[in-house]
């Protein structure tokens, strides 16, 4: 039977130290989705405003932090204020804070599209039952769009889990931090551990994420 290395993983506390760094991963991650959430629906909101000044702004937002890579963020914002402004931002908080940034930008997106998919009847249709404008908003608009926006928010969710991947380099101590040390500790002894502790990394993360992907596809074929 071929060694895959999986030996190492019961090696005195590699187990645990992997599971601790899962949860540092999905801490950061969950911090990061309930901050931007609520400031990712606020932005979509706004963005569906008509002031051409308001738009431009948040629209150079939001291609300035999707077209930057979210490594390259980090960078910035745990190396730039450091040492640029002197202040001194730990690589978590720096994570969650970029992290923060990216979800707000992604889920401001999606708010956006969601609104202004709603058919034009809708409001006509509302403005002929005699709904005022904020009316229909409440009662009409946002409900189609928190229907719209349940399985999109949870894909995020997913893809932001798996993204905390690159905190690593800023030394967080995450699920694959940990397993480069594993495996650096285990190079002599064990050959094959780099095969044995990421294939182990993989089924965490892949027990972490299906049941949210699950769910994401369960509420699409609900809508």
């Amino acid at each position: 039977m071929p060694d895959l290395g999986l030996d190492v993983i019961f090696k005195g506390k590699n187990a645990i130290r992997l599971l601790g760094g899962l949860g540092i991963a999905l801490r950061i991650s969950l911090i990061s989705v309930l901050i931007s959430i609520p400031l990712g629906i606020l932005v979509g909101i706004l963005m569906t405003f008509k002031n051409p000044v308001l738009k431009a702004v948040l629209r150079v937002y939001l291609e300035i932090i999707r077209i930057m890579p979210q490594l390259v963020l980090l960078f910035i914002v745990f190396f730039g204020t450091t040492r640029a402004l002197g202040i001194d931002v730990s690589a978590e908080l720096s994570a969650i804070i970029v992290f923060s940034l990216w979800g707000t930008a992604e889920m401001g997106d999606l708010v956006r599209g969601a609104v202004t998919s709603i058919p034009k009847h809708q409001y006509e249709s509302s403005e002929a039952l005699g709904l005022s404008k904020k009316q229909t908003f409440i009662y009409i608009i946002i409900p189609q769009t928190i229907k719209r926006l349940i399985p999109l928010s949870i894909n995020l969710i997913t893809r932001m889990i798996k993204t905390t991947s690159l905190v690593l380099m800023i030394g967080v101590v995450e699920v694959i931090k940990v397993a480069q040390q594993i495996t650096e500790a285990n190079r002599t002894s064990s050959p094959n551990a780099a095969f044995g502790v990421y294939l182990v990394v993989f089924m965490m993360y892949f027990i972490a994420c299906t049941p949210i992907s699950m769910l994401a596809r369960y509420l699409e074929k609900r809508n």
